[in-house]
């Protein structure tokens, strides 16, 4: 009897299943969009002057100035370093001075890096997007930096940093829903060109502090970093912290990855190594291209290098954006090994 009433209830069991499987299949369900075909892979950097490779020099044809574009994109970019298989194509879409703007889908009548990565998922499969941006927006940290330099010439009693210390903090609020904005729109064209967020690592990197107190008197001024030590210590232990914090947040917002570089350049700044060589410098000093202040149209970029990332030290964040790559950590933070070159320390390493 107990076996006869426990083969009516799995038919009735069977008979139920049947039936949701006959009404859902009626209901109007939408497809999946596909997944990317097997087209060839690219790893693709998107952003400002951090990812495009300025202050590296020996920039590519028609990012020099030409129609212009300043966009300063060097062959010593980060992406043109990563340890990346043979058949994998490297594409660099950072511009030196890009704001967040510069990578929203439809952000005027110029073509955005967004709208350009959209075109990249034609041809390629995309398999890795870098970003860094947010420090020309409300941060404009190049012009904070300028405003230390002028703080300098005039012997401002407190320097720069005395204002700084109140503005900064809601500067970088502002910037950062425009970060997550961008980063949201770089997953609306993958996720339209039909890739799943499992697919394709998102990553959002921050900044490294160029500048840092200690330096040899000689080279405090304009013939090489001409600061105020006091200015010089905010913008290393106070500024690119707060900076790398607000990224962080975008980050998490935005489901995307996200690599620290606010330490990156500890020991390394601008200033800090051999006095006449620069030798152990991984940022430009004070970089003018006194030819170019004979042309009206390049004068105002006659600077545009000073206290970037110098060729060495695109190499350290290509190796280290490069380990965090090869990782599934959501966050780490590129700090010095036993060697002195960058690794990428998982976040729960870093405290």
């Amino acid at each position: 009897m107990r076996a006869r009433n426990s083969r009516t209830l799995i038919a009735l069991a069977l008979a139920v299943l049947v039936g949701l499987v006959v009404l859902t299949s009626d209901l109007n369900v939408p497809e999946r969009t596909p997944q990317p075909p097997r087209l060839p892979t690219a790893v693709v950097t998107i952003g400002d002057s951090t990812l495009s490779g300025e202050g590296a020099g020996d920039y590519e044809r028609g990012t020099n100035g030409t129609d212009g574009n300043w966009c300063h994109r060097s062959p010593a970019a980060p992406v043109h370093q990563l340890p990346l298989p043979p058949t994998t194509t490297r594409i660099n879409l950072a511009c030196s001075g890009a704001k967040t703007t510069d990578l929203r889908v439809d952000p005027g009548p110029e073509r955005s890096q967004a709208e350009r990565l959209r075109e990249l998922t034609e041809r390629y499969r995309i398999t890795d997007v870098v970003v860094a941006v947010g420090a020309n927006d409300e941060p404009d940290f190049i012009d904070t930096v300028n405003q230390c330099v002028e703080a300098w010439m005039r012997r401002a009693e407190q320097g720069c940093s005395a204002k700084l210390r109140h503005s900064w903090p809601q500067r970088v609020e502002q910037m950062r829903p425009k970060v997550e904005a961008a980063l949201d729109d770089i997953r609306t064209v993958l996720d339209e060109a039909g890739y799943s967020e499992e697919s394709y690592s998102l990553i959002l990197q921050s900044y490294a502090s160029p500048v840092a107190p200690g330096i040899p008197p000689e080279l405090q001024g304009l013939s090489g970093c001409p600061f105020q030590t006091r200015d010089m210590a905010w913008i290393r232990d106070t500024g690119v912290p707060q900076l790398s914090a607000g990224l962080r947040e975008a980050a998490r917002e935005s489901g995307a990855r996200f690599l620290d570089l606010s330490r990156a350049g500890h020991g390394h700044e601008a200033c800090t190594g051999d006095p006449k060589t620069a030798e152990g410098e991984w940022f430009t000093r004070l970089t003018v291209d006194w030819e170019s202040l004979q042309d009206d149209r390049r004068a105002p970029h006659a600077m545009q290098e000073s206290y970037h990332p110098n060729a060495a030290g695109q190499a350290q964040i290509a190796g280290c954006l490069g380990q965090f790559m090869a990782t599934e950590a959501p966050r780490a933070a590129c700090l010095p090994d036993e060697s002195g070159n960058l690794r990428a320390v998982p976040a729960d390493e870093t405290r």
